[in-house]
């Protein structure tokens, strides 16, 4: 393999790994009791996101947020993060259903950590330009954070 192959596939398994992981398959009953778990004994919040492969606004705030280590870091400290799907293949409507009507993609529902929904986020109020704004996420992340 030259060089030049072995660099293309370093940036592909780092891509694939910071990729968003809305799977179809996914039960998301199960996979919200077991956040519901890890949140209340890590006393934490939980972010529900909703969005899909096929989504680049979601892809973006993945990237976003894995270029600001900070932010990531006081998000992973103070919510437990649930990625659900919706896309053609699985729009997951019995499981949204109970939850109110989204606009937009991504999408995302803060939860405590039983599991009771605190707000319903349109990520659309967190961008700026073609991106999100660091002051708004932050903000946002802040404003719904459990109170320690």
């Amino acid at each position: 393999m030259t060089r030049r192959t072995i660099c293309l596939l370093a940036a592909a398994t780092l891509s694939l790994a910071a990729a968003p992981a809305y799977d179809p398959k996914a039960d998301p009953f199960a996979d919200l009791a077991k956040t519901v778990a890890k949140a209340r004994s890590a006393k934490k919040r939980i972010l529900i996101e909703v969005g899909g492969q096929w989504c680049s606004w979601c892809h973006r705030m993945h990237a976003f947020f894995d270029s600001n280590a900070p932010l990531r870091e006081y998000r992973d400290q103070n919510f437990a993060v649930l990625q659900v799907n919706f896309s053609e293949e699985n729009k997951n409507e019995k499981f949204l259903a109970q939850y109110p009507k989204i606009e937009g993609y991504p999408h995302i529902f803060v939860l405590d950590a039983n599991g009771k929904l605190l707000h319903s986020q349109n990520t659309g109020d967190l961008e700026k330009g073609k991106g999100y704004d660091l002051e708004k996420f932050t903000a946002f992340l802040q404003t719904w954070a459990p109170k320690r």
